[in-house]
């Protein structure tokens, strides 16, 4: 027998929503009820409500807690708060999900997630994991860049659009991956160990998109994070929004807020680099414009200076001074040849009247011995019947000495 439905016909979507949203709504137990869990996924839009919600380790319950309400609430609460929570269960219909419209919050202590966690990054701190001084310099103009990420997620779109937008040279070689899930640290833990073997990468991005705590709890891993410390290339997360950290960003050697940060913090921005090698260009062109007027210049000055010094230059000032020398040496020697002609003339005018042709010219004779050729100068230098030779102006002669001779002292008075 065919047991009948409430409804004759079939349930619209709202109809069946508003039936089960009635349910609840009309159940007492569910109508105040207090809940502890662990806060997560914790959002504060801009209409001043709280969106949260309480985990344990089976199960996920979304809690509103609205902006009149949350006003008195003293304590709010925070990611990781482990808390009691009080309200009232109802469906909300337009997704069809049931939360909880919470009224009043106690504390119930951290959630045991947050305190493992705490206590594995404590311990990774403690071992250097997390230095500053280990983590290394991103390269400038990469070549070749490796990505660990899902390859149906949006976070790769938005990786590969930036890496094409900024710098299209770049290879990129992906390591694909769930990013969720139990199987996924162990997934990341080989993609990155393929990358490190197998490429030649100079950096790797490890990236997701946004999520709740539980669906990063991936990059919380241990292992996933000693994978990143090991890695030879450096490593820059890019995971979940801005607000979101784990224990990965602390490892990597730079951590972007977001995916398309990653890619933007790996690669330089084409555009920047255009801007700049003009800017280059045009101060390289005014530098080498004003070094080569300046060389002109020094150019035209060393000239000058080497043609004023140049041999060239002397020979010609010297040639003149020469020609100047030799014109005045030679008016000199002129004159001192005129002079020496004036002088010698005289001198010569003086030993020719002094000289014994110009005395024999004027009737005096030179009588000398013969053989001897011995100067007679007085008559007591011969004897009668001695040979002599006479010389006169125009000649000489032969003779002998008469028996008369004339004395100085016979001569008349």
């Amino acid at each position: 027998m065919v047991q009948m439905t409430l409804f004759a016909r079939p349930f619209t979507v709202s109809e069946l929503t508003l039936h089960i949203k009635g349910l609840f709504d009309e159940d007492e137990a569910l109508a105040d009820v207090w809940v502890e869990g662990e806060v997560s996924n914790l959002s504060r839009p801009s209409s001043g409500h709280i969106y949260f919600s309480l985990t344990d380790a089976g199960a996920r319950l979304g809690c509103v807690l609205w902006r009149s309400t949350a006003a008195r609430i003293r304590a709010l609460p925070q990611n990781g708060d482990r808390i009691l929570a009080h309200g009232r269960v109802s469906v909300y219909e337009a997704q069809g999900t049931y939360q909880l419209y919470v009224d009043e919050i106690q504390p119930a202590g951290l959630g045991d997630y947050y305190i493992q966690l705490e206590r594995l990054k404590q311990r990774l701190r403690d071992e250097g994991l997390f230095a500053e001084e280990r983590k290394r310099p991103l390269p400038d103009f990469p070549r070749h860049i490796g990505i660990v990420t899902s390859p149906d997620g949006a976070a790769l779109r938005d990786i590969l659009h930036v890496l094409r937008r900024r710098f299209p040279c770049v290879a990129a070689t992906l390591a694909p991956t769930q990013v969720q899930g139990a199987d996924a640290p162990a997934q990341i833990v080989a993609a990155l160990e393929a990358l490190n073997r197998h490429t030649d990468c100079d950096v790797l991005i490890v990236a997701r998109g946004g999520g709740s705590v539980e669906e990063l709890a991936a990059f919380n891993d241990e292992q996933v994070a000693r994978a990143i410390a090991r890695s030879r290339i450096p490593v820059v997360t890019g995971i979940g929004h801005e607000t979101d950290f784990t224990i990965a960003d602390f490892v990597a050697d730079r951590r972007a807020p977001t995916p398309t940060a990653a890619a933007e913090f790996v690669t330089p921005d084409r555009a920047e680099l255009l801007a700049a090698l003009e800017d280059m260009a045009e101060r390289l062109s005014r530098t080498a414009s004003r070094r080569v007027q300046d060389m002109a210049a020094n150019l035209a000055y060393v000239h000058k200076a080497l043609r004023r010094a140049s041999p060239e230059a002397q020979i010609r000032s010297h040639r003149q001074r020469v020609d100047e020398l030799t014109h005045r040496m030679t008016l000199a020697a002129r004159q001192t040849l005129s002079h020496s002609k004036g002088a010698l003339k005289a001198a010569a005018d003086r030993l020719h009247s002094a000289s014994p042709q110009a005395t024999l010219a004027r009737g005096y004779a030179i009588v000398s011995l013969r053989p001897s050729g011995r100067l007679v100068t007085s008559t007591r230098h011969v004897r009668p019947g001695d040979a002599i030779r006479v010389q006169v102006s125009d000649g000489a002669f032969h003779g002998r000495v008469a028996e008369d001779r004339e004395d100085e002292e016979s001569k008349p008075s």
